[in-house]
């Protein structure tokens, strides 16, 4: 169930302690037309729809995925709502909304300790974790100029200097109204995330993000069902690479359809969608987590819609407040250590004071002692936590993506699994998942990874009086910028014979090829090309060349 926690005293927007998720619906309905009620009819059919079951029309629709928020009218319950809405023969589904909790874990002083105290490893720097991920090699192929990773969170403080031109776009389906516009951040969540993603990079002040140049695309959100359905539509619809999305729910309900559809549209634009596993040593991740790698699921390559992240400790284990289990993808880190060193990573942190600061009375939550001077610059903190390890992984999605945008999402995410960092021999586990990001292995396998097809073409004399034909052949094979081509392997070549159909006479390496001639005939040849990589170009539509024998 997605959950939110408020404090009576502030009324403020609170982050959920471990074991201290709050069940609260919002009093809304989410109600799924069925595909033929989308698209140009959505609009008709959603006011006949509400008009026949007596509803109130109550936050915007995201006709995308035929999504219609409702809430019933005074004195009337949910329930009652849903079962008209749900005889209605328009309607696909019909859920309850709830809100989730942020991603984050307990902050008592211990863990907001400055990197000088005891327990610190050796020779640890400020940022260390991108060397350990293999961001520095990663960035040697590409620095993410024009990648795009969506963050759908509390907002940015955009003022920030490590955030100053980075993001591209920015919506605010944020319904608290003490809260401002999506380029700015009262919790301070939202700009911890989003700049461990896409900080500025090689500007001399203060961190990088593990995307170096990519953009940012902000997705304020209260963390309700259809606030989250529609922040991935429009993050997809506004050309995201990746979709990251540090929070999440207890899993005791059902995600509704909503949520499903709007997973499954950013998945069928290519998007890849990462979501941070629970904070707490429990092996249910809640939605989204778990629609993204269903239960039972982890240990398949190939299963689910995006990647789970669990967060590591510099000890290369699982950090114990951490969501472990089938639900699991992959890991990254997300401190030092739990109770020594450094209280988490170093992030970019909104300038006013963050309510997470101020903490929580209900459900209890301390302050967060977690604001830190570098440089002489304040406006940064420390903090820890799974959601803190997901946007790593959601840049490194977004740097394969755009390097290689023939890649589909099925197949980056498959290639952040094999690629992550464990032990000789071993495969998935409970606690890691697959292993711990290398965001250097995975985007140089991206590299060679060929899937665009080659091109070809055949020159041939029009008119011969021979017995015979000398074609040539030329083939090219292209790759995006930055990715290796494999090459042209061989040429597969067809004829027609007087309007007969074609038919492979010859597969060859050779680019020429003299073929036999029967007199007074007319020869159409077509060629197809195959690389190295096993793509083979479509057949053509039209002959490359024809030719007549006179004699």
């Amino acid at each position: 169930m997605r959950s939110i926690a408020l404090s009576a005293a502030l009324t403020a927007l609170m982050v959920v302690a471990p074991g201290a998720s709050a069940e609260t619906t919002t009093g809304r309905l989410l109600v799924s037309l069925k595909p033929e009620a989308s698209g140009v009819a959505h609009a008709a059919a959603a006011h006949a729809v509400i008009a026949r079951a007596g509803a109130r029309p109550s936050g915007p629709a995201v006709p995308q995925i035929g999504l219609v928020v409702v809430r019933p009218e005074p004195g009337e319950s949910l329930h009652a709502l849903a079962v008209r809405l749900r005889d209605d023969p328009r309607v696909r589904a019909v859920d309850a909304e709830h809100r989730a909790s942020l991603r984050l874990t307990p902050n008592d002083p211990a863990l907001s300790a400055p990197e000088t105290a005891p327990g610190t490893p050796s020779n640890t720097t400020v940022e260390w974790w991108p060397q350990r991920e293999g961001f520095p090699q990663a960035w040697d192929f590409t620095t993410g100029a024009g990648a795009r990773v969506g963050v759908i969170d509390t907002g940015v403080d955009a003022s920030h200097p490590e955030l100053a031109g980075k993001v591209v776009a920015a919506d605010d389906f944020d319904s608290t109204t003490r809260h401002g516009p999506a380029t700015t951040d009262d919790v301070g969540h939202g700009t911890h995330v989003a700049s461990i993603a896409c900080a500025a990079a090689n500007n001399g002040v203060g961190m990088a993000g593990a995307g170096y140049d990519c953009g940012l695309i902000i997705e304020k959100s209260d963390l309700t069902d259809s606030s989250v359905a529609r922040s991935i539509v429009s993050a997809t619809d506004q050309g995201a690479d990746a979709i990251n999305m540090s929070f999440g729910t207890d899993g005791r309900t059902a995600p509704p359809a909503a949520l499903l559809d709007s997973i499954e549209y950013a998945y069928d634009h290519g998007v890849v969608l990462v979501a941070a596993a629970s904070d707490d040593d429990v092996d249910e991740q809640g939605d989204p987590a778990n629609v993204l790698q269903p239960g039972g699921t982890g240990s398949d390559l190939d299963a689910g819609k995006g990647l789970t992240v669990t967060a590591a400790t510099a000890a290369d284990r699982r950090a114990s407040y951490a969501g472990y289990g089938s639900e699991i993808s992959l890991a990254a880190y997300g401190t030092v250590d739990e109770h020594l060193g450094p209280g988490g990573l170093l992030g970019a942190f909104p300038q006013q004071t963050a309510e997470i600061e101020r903490g929580s009375l209900a459900p209890p939550s301390p302050p967060c002692v977690c604001r830190t001077r570098f440089q002489g610059d304040d406006r940064y903190a420390y903090l820890q936590g799974t959601s803190m390890a997901a946007p790593q992984v959601a840049a490194a999605a977004a740097l394969i993506r755009h390097l290689n945008p023939d890649l589909p999402a099925a197949r980056i995410v498959r290639l952040l699994k094999e690629t992550a960092r464990r032990p000789a021999g071993t495969g998935w586990t409970a606690d890691l998942g697959w292993g711990i990001l290398d965001a250097g292995a995975a985007v140089s396998a991206a590299r060679g990874i060929d899937l665009r097809p080659p091109t070809s073409s055949v020159r041939a004399p029009s008119t011969t009086k021979g017995r015979s034909v000398t074609l040539r052949l030329h083939g090219a094979d292209t790759a995006p910028a930055g990715v290796v081509a494999s090459g042209v392997a061989k040429f597969r070549v067809f004829r027609s014979i007087d309007g007969s159909r074609p038919v492979r006479f010859a597969t060859t390496t050779r680019s020429r090829l003299r073929v036999s001639a029967r007199r007074r005939a007319r020869y159409a040849f077509y060629v197809q090309a195959v690389d190295r990589a096993g793509n083979v170009q479509p057949f053509p539509a039209r002959p490359g060349a024809r030719t007549r024998v006179l004699r």
